[in-house]
């Protein structure tokens, strides 16, 4: 089985979930596709602002920090696909035609989308014969949207989750074949929460594939209206957060 991967440029959480996926199931992936992390055509500066708005100055400059770490340390998703002998390229545009075309000429089993910020359309969504598969940070059909794991944080959920599913053209929607859920800790913050979401969201991941592979895996389809919804967070929420004792760092 041959499979790409979509996924986001995010130095901090995605590099140790590669390095999992990949050495888990060597020879698998062709190639690890990156695109900018930014929502609707936004510029660095205006999502570096937009972070900024909603969290606050001081969380922001420690995201910086963080990234700038990252960066130093030679941690990022290229360096992990390279310990395991994968392609890694950056590109703009998942639904771009000539980009379309390239897939078509490579030819994957199947298409694994991860933190991809961009809506997949339909041409490329019926490129790879087994499908496409996504992983979300919740129990879908519950927390579909933008950063599930801060509104689990916010709302005082007890337990999380991680979905993998087969896409369809609708968002967080398709037939969910995989699901793992475990419990929110009472110091659990933001980001210690997503570090323990990317690591069940790798081990899911693995158990799904060779699955997959085998045409063993189960397809049960998502009732969206007995689901959620959440957007980027808006100020009461950020409030709600930091009234339940948490923390982004």
């Amino acid at each position: 089985m041959k499979a790409i991967y979509l996924t986001t440029d995010d130095p901090i959480y995605l590099p140790a979930f590669y390095d999992r996926v990949l050495g888990g199931a060597p020879g698998h992936a062709q190639t690890v596709f990156v695109v900018p992390p930014l929502y609707r055509k936004q510029s660095p500066w205006a999502a570096a602002m937009r972070y900024a708005r909603t969290f606050g100055l001081l969380d922001a400059a420690r995201l910086t920090s963080q990234v700038i770490g990252t960066r130093l340390r030679g941690q990022s998703i290229a360096r992990s696909c390279a310990r395991h002998g994968v392609a890694c390229e950056e590109i703009a545009d998942v639904n771009a035609p000539e980009f379309l075309d390239r897939l078509r000429a490579m030819a994957p089993d199947l298409l694994i989308s991860v933190s991809c910020p961009q809506i997949f359309k339909r041409p490329l969504i019926e490129i790879p014969p087994l499908g496409v598969l996504n992983i979300h940070g919740a129990i879908l059909p519950q927390y579909r949207g933008v950063l599930p794991s801060f509104w689990m944080l916010a709302n005082g959920e007890r337990q999380a989750g991680v979905s993998i599913y087969f896409v369809n053209e609708k968002i967080d929607a398709g037939d969910r074949c995989g699901l793992t859920v475990f419990d929110i800790t009472p110091d659990d913050t933001l980001d210690s929460f997503l570090r323990r979401s990317k690591r069940a969201a790798a081990e899911l991941l693995l158990e799904v594939l060779s699955k997959v592979e085998a045409g063993t895996a189960s397809r049960e389809p998502l009732n969206l209206a007995e689901g959620s919804y959440y957007s980027w967070p808006d100020p009461p929420a950020v409030e709600r957060f930091r009234a339940a004792g948490r923390r982004v760092w």
